[in-house]
């Protein structure tokens, strides 16, 4: 490799690194399977949060975000569980999420969401197009068809297992 191409891919490894920042993969969460009281947690690195027991729901809720490297893992750090249960209503699991923009660019996110607790048939959610401009923020609401029998109590967990930006 001539010179000129190691220092053109050397300079376009710094800006992509300056473009998606050095931040390390991170994410906060929760799995409050067994527990019946309100709680958030986060992580240094950006961290997302829920609160247990929404006044909508009928079944105690966990989430977590997994973050990982480049854009993915940016657009995980983004987002944040507000709300994930069993809507009776509607016989829906429901995940709440709020994604937030601190970007100097507007973007459209995709989120795929996995419900899950002890004997629960895993089930997962996608939205697309969730539009967020540079330095606000979003809510949008996942749904997938409740397939069991009882009452939704089984789920007690919400990831965000894919996420990505545009």
């Amino acid at each position: 490799m001539k010179l000129r191409h190691a220092r053109a891919v050397a300079v376009f490894g710094i800006a992509v690194l300056a473009l998606t920042g050095a931040r390390g993969s991170g994410g906060g969460g929760c799995d409050n399977s067994s527990s019946g009281s309100s709680s958030s947690s986060s992580s240094s690195s950006g961290g997302s949060g829920h609160t247990d027991n929404d006044s909508e729901s009928n079944s105690s809720s966990g989430g977590s975000v997994s973050g990982g490297g480049g854009s993915a893992g940016q657009a995980s750090r983004d987002i944040t569980i507000d709300k994930c249960a069993y809507d009776a209503a509607t016989k829906n699991l429901t995940a709440r999420i709020t994604v937030k923009n601190d970007g100097a660019l507007d973007y459209d996110y995709s989120v795929t969401m996995k419900f899950s607790g002890s004997g629960a048939v895993p089930a997962t959610a996608v939205k697309t197009g969730i539009a967020v401009a540079a330095g606000a923020s979003a809510t949008a609401e996942l749904t997938t068809p409740y397939v069991g029998t009882g009452d939704g109590s089984e789920y007690t967990k919400c990831e965000v297992s894919r996420a990505s930006r545009l």
